[in-house]
């Protein structure tokens, strides 16, 4: 029951349990990936704007995967991210689609724009 109360406030302990483990994943890598991986999950953090936990729990854990797969195959980090490491990012950050922090001032801005079409109209 406490576990339900919990997880209503804080989300989902199975996702944030998920998300150390892939953290650790990230930790286990050779010191060149595990450099360049947790940048690039730095700036997702702040620029991926994906807020559903579901979403992002699989996004990391995919995250984890590609750098680790990298990692055993000597793919070299460049060649990973490319000649642009923030479009890297970004691009793959636009893979997972999901609940945005910007969908609620998208609705907002629709919702004061119709109801400001409603007074001119009345």
């Amino acid at each position: 029951m406490a576990a339900k109360w919990i997880e209503a406030l804080t989300g989902s302990l199975e996702q944030k349990k998920q998300y150390k483990q892939d953290m650790a994943r990230i930790e286990a890598l050779p010191a060149s990936y595990r450099t360049a991986a947790k940048a690039v999950h730095r700036y997702l953090m702040y620029a991926g704007g994906v807020v559903d936990g579901e979403t992002l729990t699989t996004m990391f854990t995919d995250f984890a995967d590609l750098w680790e797969r990298a990692a055993l195959d000597g793919t070299p980090v460049r060649e990973i991210v490319g000649d642009d490491p923030v479009a890297f990012a970004e691009n793959f950050a636009q893979a997972y689609t999901g609940k945005q922090w910007i969908d609620k001032e998208r609705n907002r801005l629709n919702e004061a724009i119709a109801e400001a079409e409603k007074e001119d109209q009345g």
